[in-house]
């Protein structure tokens, strides 16, 4: 069967450099972008080649750098989570190969109008992906779809409301999610069911890979991290999770929903605000087949959120994933 053919666009990161392991193994990688968000340019920009080449395939996949900052607001940053390189807790080299000198955005304009369907998966702030589309408004009609890590149907964890990437630039979402291309959004709601816990540290250095060794050590820094910031002792690799879905659809249940983004509410600036009216209860993952027979009631919607993960079936591809790296 042939490979997905995807575009990465990522701040790594910790839960990025999860996603990119997942992503290189499974799907047709034809290239990955990196934007300002958990860490400057420059050092996700690094990170990006740190692990491309911990996988042996920095040779194969090219690193291009989009912008440094959001559309209208100065970058915000996620030290306290990520360290200050962005990638703290592994010890690694730095990396050999460079960054391509091609812009994130031409590189993914370029891509998209030279290849048919193209799946852009985008685990950081969304400006690259919003300067594409307003650089070359035909992508929209030629992205088969764009799978996000983002948002969140309930709460958020940057502000009570928002969700770190969305808040970090909500006018580049906002364009992202009123541009037409079918959005699929994997947010903090269905993202904190992936928490890796000590024991999984423990599952991964059983693996004895380097790559599994290596995934250990940004587990761990992240359970510790979360632990400073008075989070729960878990790490919640949330990017990792928009990458398996588009790996294996299954591992994830979705809702399709109206999501509109908030730009000038004093408290919940960047929230992603989901109308699920057409959903009963108070939990919309609930009954969600038999919801889906109702007429739908509210806004129409204009993308898929995901609701509910199946950890074990996750884990397991994890798992098989760092086993079969060296």
């Amino acid at each position: 069967m042939d490979k997905k053919k995807v575009i990465l666009d990522c701040d790594p990161g910790h839960d990025d450099a999860f996603a990119i392991m997942l992503a290189v193994q499974h799907l047709d990688v034809l290239g990955i972008t990196t934007i300002g968000g958990n860490s400057p340019l420059a050092n996700v920009t690094r990170n990006a080649l740190v692990v491309l080449e911990m996988i042996d395939a920095a040779d194969k996949i090219g690193v291009y750098p989009g912008h440094s900052c959001p559309m209208v607001v100065p970058l915000v940053t996620a030290p306290n989570f990520h360290g200050e390189s962005g990638l703290d807790g592994p010890v690694v080299e730095e990396p050999v190969h460079k960054a391509q000198k091609k812009h994130a955005v031409d590189f993914i304009v370029d891509t998209v109008m030279s290849t048919d369907d193209v799946t852009l998966i985008a685990t950081g702030p969304l400006t690259n992906i919003a300067s594409a589309i307003n650089r070359e408004p035909r992508i929209v009609e030629r992205v088969k779809e764009i799978c996000i890590m983002g948002g969140s149907v309930t709460f958020g964890n940057w502000t009570s409301a928002s969700e770190f990437n969305i808040f970090v630039d909500p006018e580049a979402a906002a364009r992202v999610f009123e541009s037409g291309v079918h959005v699929k959004m994997t947010g903090l709601n269905l993202t904190r069911q992936c928490g890796f816990t000590p024991e999984t540290v423990k599952r991964f250095r059983f693996i004895g890979t380097k790559t599994a060794a290596f995934a250990a050590d940004l587990t761990d820094f992240f359970i510790g991290s979360n632990l400073r910031e008075n989070e729960p002792a878990l790490a919640c690799m949330h990017d990792a999770c928009a990458v398996a879905w588009e790996i294996e659809p299954s591992l994830i249940k979705a809702a399709p929903m109206h999501i509109d983004i908030e730009l000038n509410g004093k408290y919940t600036r960047g929230m992603t605000v989901c109308d699920y009216r057409h959903l009963r209860g108070v939990n919309p993952a609930v009954d969600l087949e038999r919801d889906a027979q109702m007429a739908f009631r509210g806004e129409e919607p204009n993308a898929e959120a995901a609701l509910e993960l199946d950890y074990n079936a996750y884990l397991e591809l994890v798992c098989s994933t760092l086993a079969n790296y060296q």
